[in-house]
């Protein structure tokens, strides 16, 4: 039986790769986005909105796909429309899908706010969790999106008797832009802005990012994982974690960006020093750095982050994820953070997004 795969969120950092991956893998694969790019090769763009069913209806009226993966998400006021609205994207596209009968899997990307909390109450005290983090931690006694996505999932997955999984990456390192949560492109492009005025590279975030053990998710290993979890039979119906399968320390890797890029590096100095702050002022800079160089994108709210950011490297905790459990089930991919940084930093550069 022919593959037909069916990416949510097709233009961001996780779906852009999953894209690639599933082609390479053999998969006929479509792209579902509001506004779906067109420059990966061998994807079939299509545009819907997933908070309109007469739209979801229409646009995948002649599409069975046999394998689902959604890989997006609406960034809402409160945690309670945050709930409201992103489960009802995962609900609207099942029961969209559901006369169809094809789905044999769904795969829902969320993250480690699972173990963290929602933004509002983001790795805080009183909600800091142990780590290493485990899949089988109890969810916490705390509005999470991520848990009404799921509940979405398991719900369809009871009616239409599809197999599921759920992958939790930390921070995802890799291009993509207009994306809402970017760390990669934010710091190449902070760096940026440091070389061409001289402003020294400044550590944004907290001691305990500073000092403490961290991870990150290449988006080259997340989409790997998909895959992998949605064609091997052990990994049906279960939760993973997914990072590189390294760990660093800021202390380390802020210095190795600051000498990529040329630029004078100042690590923690008893204070937070936001990069919201450090860049409130800086989108007319990076308009005349993408004058001057002739770059792609001249609006530097398409390509950094600094909120999201923020809150990575704000964290009161050190953040360490367990990949035993995919590693015992066979998924043994691997990847240099060092080298994420690098390649994307090198992505940018050849397509003209940074100098």
């Amino acid at each position: 039986m022919d593959k037909i795969a069916l990416v949510v969120g097709a233009t961001g950092i996780t779906g852009s790769n999953l894209s690639k991956e599933l082609i390479a893998e053999g998969f006929t694969t479509f792209g579902l986005a509001r506004n779906p790019q067109k420059d990966i090769e061998n994807l079939f763009p299509i545009a819907a909105n997933l908070l309109d069913t007469e739209s979801l209806k229409a646009a995948l009226e002649s599409l069975s796909p046999t394998h689902v993966y959604f890989t997006t998400w609406m960034r809402n006021d409160t945690e309670a429309e945050n709930i409201r609205v992103n489960s009802l994207m995962v609900r609207n596209l099942l029961d969209v899908l559901s006369a169809k009968k094809s789905v044999q899997h769904v795969a829902l990307v969320t993250g480690l706010k699972h173990y963290l909390g929602p933004f509002e109450a983001y790795a805080k005290e009183g909600f800091l969790p142990q780590t290493p983090l485990r899949e089988e931690q109890p969810r916490l006694d705390l509005e999470n999106f991520y848990y009404a996505q799921e509940d979405e999932v398991y719900a369809a997955a009871k009616r239409d008797g599809f197999t599921w999984s759920v992958h939790r990456p930390h921070t995802v390192i890799g291009k993509a832009v207009g994306n809402l949560m970017n760390l990669g492109t934010t710091l190449a492009a902070y760096a940026t802005i440091c070389k061409e005025t001289g402003r020294p590279f400044r550590f944004p975030g907290s001691s305990a990012q500073w000092n403490g053990i961290s991870d990150v998710t290449d988006a080259r290993i997340l989409a790997k994982q998909l895959v992998w979890a949605s064609t091997t039979d052990a990994a049906k119906n279960e939760a993973f974690n997914v990072v590189n399968g390294d760990y660093f320390r800021w202390s380390w890797l802020w210095n190795k960006i600051a000498a990529y890029f040329g630029v004078e590096a100042v690590g923690y100095d008893g204070s937070i020093h936001t990069l919201e702050n450090e860049m409130a002022n800086d989108a007319p800079i990076w308009k005349q750095i993408a004058e001057k160089y002739n770059l792609k994108e001249a609006n530097l709210n398409r390509l950094a982050s600094a909120w999201h950011t923020d809150l990575d490297l704000g964290r009161p905790i050190e953040v360490m994820t367990d990949m035993a459990k995919s590693r015992k089930l066979g998924f043994n991919e691997f990847q240099s953070t060092e080298d994420s940084f690098y390649d994307l930093f090198k992505q940018l550069r050849k397509e003209q997004l940074i100098p």
